[in-house]
């Protein structure tokens, strides 16, 4: 049975500044907590799980803490609108080695505040076997729940690093970067990429004015319709589709 302060405390992971003060974040669900359990860079503190699910993943679960509750008990602890039988307290994930930029193609987020979207384009980045994503300090937390569980576990595959993304691009400007705006070259008559930095920009905005002068290369995908813009999650698996 979960104590009062146990639930009070889980609850509260919910808020970035508590998560920041312990350095964990929440992940839930069958899916993403099995796939972060597989992952050996990632410490998980406690699992929180009713018992079909502990019964179902007793030979993976050696070297947890796990606490059988109720389905009532993971309603009150759980941050998603239908709690699914296992929540999992997380170490933020701790990257050892230093990122590089050349010979590799890496993601630049510019302000993607919609955690929903930050999450799966994380998680669109793993697909196309892309292990780096740097984005401004105005972008969404990558550890907000919302992010994490669109993530479906990518979090733990891409590294993500929080830059001042003009100063970055400036340090960086040996690394051909392209930006993805409304006005460029057309991404389908373009030849594969082997080494690049590609801009996505904010969900209403798009690329800020001093990002965009950095960029090597403007680049679009071609309109058909009448729609003024595409989600940023949508079209960064686009252009990575073109160009990976």
């Amino acid at each position: 049975m979960l104590s009062k302060s146990q639930v009070k405390y889980i609850q509260s992971l919910g808020q970035k500044k508590r998560r920041d003060e312990e350095d964990v974040f929440i992940a839930e669900g069958p899916k993403l907590v099995s796939e972060l359990l597989q992952e050996k860079n990632v410490v998980i503190k406690e699992i929180f799980a009713v018992k079909e699910w502990i019964n179902a993943n007793k030979g993976s679960l050696s070297k947890a803490i796990v606490t059988e509750i109720t389905d009532s008990e993971l309603e009150k602890i759980s941050l998603l609108t239908s709690p699914h039988l296992v929540l999992a307290v997380v170490e933020k994930i701790k990257w050892q080695n230093s990122y590089k930029l050349n010979g590799t193609i890496s993601l630049a987020l510019d302000t993607i505040q919609d955690p929903g979207n930050f999450g799966t384009i994380i998680r669109i980045a793993d697909w196309f076997g892309i292990n780096q994503v740097f984005c401004n300090n105005h972008s969404a937390d990558v550890y907000n729940p919302k992010s994490v569980q669109a993530s479906m576990g990518s979090i733990a595959r891409v590294r993500l690093e929080y830059v001042e993304l003009v100063d970055w691009l400036k340090e960086n400007k040996g690394i051909r970067t392209y930006a993805a705006t409304l006005d460029g070259r057309d991404i389908t008559k373009m030849e594969k990429l082997n080494e690049g930095i590609i801009i996505i920009g904010n969900e209403a905005r798009g690329i800020q004015e001093d990002i965009l002068r950095s960029a090597n290369v403007k680049i679009t995908i071609p309109k058909k319709g009448r729609t003024e813009s595409l989600n940023a999650a949508v079209a960064t698996g686009i252009i990575l589709s073109h160009l990976i």
